[in-house]
């Protein structure tokens, strides 16, 4: 008798769940409900860009509502059953942590706290903390330098630590009456199994070790001397934290005969801990030694593994060297970039007054472009960087325009930089001795646009790999409920049976590597100086510099690749 695996994938707009045969990993029930609240999902502030939150009883309602459908689309068209599922898995944003009280309630859902948004989720986007988080890296640096060393040397704003520090910094009341922070990650699977004590959530190594400093080699979390010397009143959360945490071949419950009701699926079904959406979405595309594979989408996250029993090196600028955070037995390293999908929306909607339709047609008229013949050279920082700088305080630019610059070739130039930064990124790995064999994409924008991917290829000057599924998150997801329901011994064969990558494969264009290469190298002058890399600085005013060039002296090389590219 076949049997299934129960998918649930949180993203940054919507929740997703995939129904998925565990013998070959084909897809029998999928569907999507976007978050009621706030702007696409998110809950923003008109005064301050940087904060972005979510409610918790979004999560929920959607919940119900998505797994229904998947499983009802899997019934009528493959003849699948609630109680043919053996298993659940569940994969999130991060570091999304929320605020609890002692009964494991959102802290927003007390009446007093309804319209404090301090009380909401706080999304992974969210960088009101940046200032918190320069500090905890201060701190560190001085004392803790071994806890650096493991998340690429810098502390963000975009994790655990800082959001909780900046929300005593603002809100002390709500931090105060908080009993504890539960990240996205483990709240959903404890909502599934009823878990109704902080101390009783099942912690995923995944959000504790990339974005909380969790690591078994000191005690687990930060200790609780390092916390007060931040501040004080940090030190009493530590208590309150499990000392362990775990990969997502442990179970965080049983579901509860409640939602099991509501599905109709059988009571007691294993819940896999908790994993960041990225990371599922690895084992979805197939990750393995050598591997790295890009989720691309409103961001990018990059993550390769190797075996626990190698030696892998402290990379800088990494948002993480984990052990078990995508695979049992593997030591996960993760990196990407900030802004890819938002760059080109926000181009699209706030700049170009457009929607879809004009993505689509701006898409076509890029494509008919020449690589390099705009001049044109970009930053993709519009939403600060992560990797390898690690700073949400850096903004995007552009240069190289004209009175004759059009709209499609400011798009293309926004591809090209996404794609330089990717490369940085590359750079970054393979020079601390981790080599990439093999980059296999996944996401809306690898499936959807063949331009990006093969500027991507030229860029990197290697082949491009498409997951076979367009649910990779989900499907990644679904791997690790077939492993907590038995289906498998191990995640290696799980993964070689329920995974694979499509038949078209991007490959380098030589002609145009080569045109790449070259304006690589200024994009690496800009990136260095105002990216302050090495203490280099970008000045103005008349003798305003890029490191050791004159920023003149870039302009005039980037109008000579531009002649040279027009003429090719």
């Amino acid at each position: 008798m076949a049997t299934y695996t129960l998918g649930i994938d949180y993203g940054t707009n919507s929740v997703r769940a995939l129904v998925v045969n565990t013998a070959n990993g084909q897809e029998v029930g999928v569907a999507v409900v976007n978050y009621p609240g706030g702007t696409d999902g998110i809950l923003l502030h008109s005064k301050d860009h940087n904060l972005a939150r979510q409610s918790p009883a979004d999560y929920v309602a959607c919940l119900e509502r998505v797994v229904k459908a998947a499983l009802s689309q899997a019934r009528r068209q493959f003849g699948a059953h609630g109680n043919e599922v053996i298993g659940i898995g569940v994969d999130t944003t991060g570091s999304t942590p929320i605020p609890v009280d002692a009964q494991n309630q959102p802290m927003c859902l007390h009446p007093e706290y309804k319209k404090n948004l301090n009380a909401y989720a706080w999304l992974w986007k969210d960088h009101t903390a940046f200032e918190e988080a320069a500090r905890i890296t201060e701190q560190a640096k001085k004392s803790r330098p071994h806890f650096l060393a493991k998340c690429g040397g810098v502390y963000s704003s975009e994790w655990y630590w800082a959001k909780l520090w900046h929300c005593l910094n603002v809100d002390r009341g709500l931090f105060e009456a908080t009993y504890a922070w539960i990240e996205l990650e483990d709240y959903i699977p404890a909502v599934l199994c009823g878990v109704s004590r902080p101390e009783d959530v099942v912690r995923g190594v995944c959000a504790a070790g990339h974005k909380a400093m969790f690591n078994r080699h000191w005690g687990g979390m930060p200790d609780a001397e390092f916390l007060a010397s931040l501040d004080p009143r940090l030190e009493r959360l530590r208590a309150r934290m499990p000392s362990e945490s775990f990969s997502i071949d442990h179970q965080a419950g049983r579901l509860t005969k409640a939602w099991a009701a509501t599905w109709g699926l059988p009571e007691g079904l294993p819940v896999a801990v908790g994993a960041f959406d990225a990371h599922l979405g690895a084992v979805g595309a197939g990750i393995k030694t050598g591997t790295l594979v890009k989720i691309v989408g409103t961001s990018t996250c990059d993550i390769m593994v190797a075996k626990n029993t190698m030696q892998v090196p402290d990379i800088p600028g990494v948002c993480g060297i984990v052990d078990g955070s995508v695979l049992p037995g593997y030591i996960g390293i993760e990196a990407g970039q900030s802004a890819v999908g938002d760059i080109f929306r926000w181009f699209v909607t706030s700049v170009c007054q457009g929607h879809d339709a004009l993505q689509v047609k701006l898409t076509a008229e890029a494509r008919r472009l020449k690589p390099g013949a705009s001049g044109l050279l970009a930053l993709d920082w519009n939403n600060g960087n992560r990797t390898i700088l690690v700073d949400p305080q850096l903004t995007g630019l552009l240069v190289g325009m004209t009175l004759h610059t059009t709209r499609a070739e400011i798009y293309r130039a926004l591809l090209e930089a996404t794609a330089f930064g990717a490369l940085t990124i590359v750079n970054r790995i393979e020079e601390y001795g981790v080599p990439i064999e093999r980059v296999v994409c996944c996401g809306g924008i690898a499936e959807k646009n063949e331009l990006f991917m093969q500027i991507y290829a030229d860029v990197l000057n290697r082949p491009m790999f498409i997951s076979r599924s367009c649910q990779t998150c989900a499907l990644g997801a679904a791997i690790a409920g077939a492993l907590a329901g038995g289906a498998y011994p191990a995640i290696e064969p799980a993964i070689e049976a329920m995974t694979g990558v499509k038949r078209k494969i991007y490959r380098p264009i030589p002609r145009h590597v080569a045109i790449y290469q070259e304006f690589y190298g200024q994009y690496k002058v800009l990136h260095d100086a105002f990216g302050a890399v090495a203490g280099q600085t970008a000045r103005v005013g008349q003798t305003a510099r890029v490191g050791h060039t004159p920023l003149s002296g870039l302009m005039k090389n980037l109008l000579v690749l531009k002649q040279k590219c027009a003429q090719a």
